[in-house]
């Protein structure tokens, strides 16, 4: 089931909950209770609990789109590392640059049709990424430059598998869940308290207030929704976030979609 098709069920039935328990309340109100004013004490109340959930919920959003960026630039630096090498390989001789680039398309294509689908459905990465890594550094290491050329790009080389294997390990690293438990709890029950409180503010059955009683819950359902969406650094499916091999490595992508 899509992710948008979620969030607008979950958005409809909590509109639905709120509106109808709107209603309820206003049936079984008693004939000589007072609607038309609240307590200033409920009002500051109100007041002062949304304002907590709203710093609270800023945060967390802040959080993890903190973290998302971070995932990105980490799958981006990897991505152009291991690029660089395939480039920087062309001073060599045609058996060991096609030995150098088929290693590096090795590690992409197992990075893209084998790591990516564990990351996205919230599993360990494989090991194997990183026994291709080793082989490939170890092939250039043992690789003697014979030229002056190949000497200026031998340690260069070396930088950027030691950049991409950094990399990878910060993906690998990043790969759970950004906010803990602890937060998740907060922020559901800080979301339920702040609708329930709704119904402290004497809302009558006229359009105007259901409407915003139905937009505000609706608000808080799809911030949790966004919450919840960029909380998994790598995305909940797909392979969207692979974006910098699928362009750097075009003919690996089509080959491993094939």
């Amino acid at each position: 089931m899509s992710e948008w098709l979620v969030l607008a069920i979950a958005m409809a039935l909590v509109c639905a909950l709120v509106l109808a328990c709107t209603l309820l309340r206003h049936r079984r109100v008693a004939e000589d209770e007072d609607t038309s004013e609240t307590p200033d004490v409920i009002e500051y109340m109100t007041m002062m609990v949304g304002v907590v959930y709203a710093i609270v919920l800023g945060l967390a959003i802040a959080g993890v789109w903190e973290a998302r960026g971070s995932a990105e630039d980490s799958v981006r630096r990897e991505a152009q590392s291991l690029y660089e090498v395939t480039q920087r390989a062309d001073v060599y001789p045609a058996p060991v640059r096609d030995r150098i680039r088929g290693e590096v398309d090795a590690y992409v294509s197992h990075t893209v049709n084998v790591d990516w689908p564990r990351l996205t459905s919230g599993q360990a990465a494989s090991t194997e990424g990183a026994k291709l890594l080793g082989t490939l550094r170890t092939d250039v290491t043992h690789q003697s430059p014979a030229t002056e050329l190949q000497a200026q790009a031998y340690q260069p080389l070396l930088d950027h598998i030691a950049a991409a294997d950094d990399a990878r390990h910060s993906r690998v690293q990043s790969d759970e869940s950004t906010l803990p438990g602890v937060v998740w709890f907060g922020l559901l029950v800080g979301g339920l308290v702040t609708v329930g409180l709704i119904f402290t503010l004497q809302i009558r059955r006229s359009g105007r207030e259901l409407l915003l009683a139905g937009l505000f819950s609706a608000l808080i359902v799809f911030l949790l929704f966004m919450v919840w969406s960029f909380d998994a650094p790598y995305g909940r499916d797909g392979s969207d976030s692979a974006g910098p091999f699928e362009d750097l490595f075009p003919t690996v992508s089509i080959a491993a979609a094939r």
